[in-house]
């Protein structure tokens, strides 16, 4: 399966892609020594691949082909990371990167049984998650790598939703909302009376959990009715294609398909934010003024896969070109200065998580060096 942020141009293939060769059932006996060929040619390449221990710790036998750096995770994260991933090959040609896509928490349970060298996540590690990986003897560095928006979109011809407050999300998206609040009508009383369809991120994405979190006052606590997935170019199409639909999903993957959807403004109710309705931009995002759904996103790296030189630069040039290509794939950079800081940590394998399990929403990157720090 092929995974793509819509805007973006580079090719990926998924880590889980075959060796690329097609077999034809024979279609007589004529053709059996020619079949038996090809499976023979077959079972040579992949005798000369990665061993299924390899593929599990990441690393390759001496001799057996390119080194492998492995990754997985946030559907959010994976375009800088696959954008990273391809760069980082050209220079890095004996080098193999695979990017994998599985949600936030289907990463992190990867992650966790150490079978991937890097977490990708939209949210910081959660305390089940932490115990999961103490459990299993992963030591993990945690590095904040860019900040993204979740925006809030309806279809273009939905004129009637020019912008949305907090209160208003929560009574759409609340628990107890399922199969009770199903009108635009029930929301706003200027609204029409027709049903509202819903989509969201799926319930193992970092997208939800923070969503969830920001607007209902607990991760995961959200009603259940409503189109979900992983796939966030799911979630485009899906708006793109109904009228009477409204959805959140990452502020890149809104950029990347403007065209399609149309982007409503949120009102937190707190003046300290800016008074009214706020639209998501690198500008609101950054200086978090587009409450409550502005956050960083992290790669998370197994401290034991740094022993490895092709996971250190890997992550090296992650941390040193991350600012130019977030921007390239629609996300918002922390600075140079902030990432000279997570070199520094990087380098220092600064263990743990300064979130210690929990979910702050709206913490800024600055927020969390200076708790980190002790100020």
């Amino acid at each position: 399966m092929t995974f793509r942020l819509m805007a973006v141009t580079r090719p990926f293939v998924h880590p889980s892609t075959s060796l690329g060769v097609t077999l034809s059932p024979p279609k007589g006996q004529g053709n059996v020594l020619s079949a038996m060929t090809t499976l023979i040619f077959v079972v040579a390449l992949t005798a000369c691949g990665p061993s299924a221990q390899d593929a599990r710790t990441g690393g390759t036998s001496p001799g057996s082909g390119p080194s492998l750096v492995s990754l997985d995770g946030s559907s959010t994260v994976f375009p800088i990371s696959e954008a990273i991933a391809e760069e980082f090959q050209k220079v890095e040609k004996e080098t193999r990167v695979t990017v994998g896509i599985s949600g936030t928490g289907g990463g992190f349970q990867k992650f966790c049984r150490a079978e991937i060298d890097i977490a990708d996540a939209s949210r910081p590690i959660s305390a089940s998650e932490i115990a999961a990986c103490e459990k299993s003897g992963v030591q993990f560095i945690e590095l904040p790598i860019a900040y993204d928006g979740i925006a809030i979109a309806v279809h273009p011809k939905a004129t009637w939703a020019d912008k949305i407050t907090v209160a208003e999300l929560k009574t759409i998206w609340a628990a107890d909302a399922q199969g009770k609040v199903t009108k635009w009508s029930q929301v706003r009383n200027a609204w029409p009376d027709r049903e509202m369809h819903l989509f969201g991120a799926g319930v193992d994405s970092g997208t939800y959990d923070y969503f969830t979190e920001a607007i209902n006052g607990k991760a995961k606590a959200s009603r259940g009715d409503f189109t979900s997935s992983e796939d966030d170019n799911v979630l485009v199409q899906g708006i793109a294609n109904d009228e009477l639909a409204l959805g959140f999903l990452p502020f890149a993957y809104f950029e990347g398909n403007k065209q399609k959807l149309k982007l409503v403004p949120v009102d937190d109710g707190k003046g300290e934010n800016g008074e009214g309705a706020i639209k998501p931009s690198a500008d609101t995002i950054r200086d978090g003024t587009y409450a409550p759904l502005s956050r960083p996103v992290f790669i998370y790296v197994s401290t034991k896969a740094t022993a490895r030189p092709e996971v250190q630069k890997f992550v090296e040039y992650y941390l040193k070109n991350a600012d130019t290509l977030a921007r390239e794939v629609g996300y918002v950079g922390l600075g140079d200065s902030i990432y000279t800081l997570m070199l520094d940590r990087f380098a220092k394998r600064t263990p743990g998580s300064v979130f210690a399990g929990q979910n702050t929403v709206g913490v800024t990157i600055e927020e969390l060096l200076a708790r980190e720090s002790g100020k």
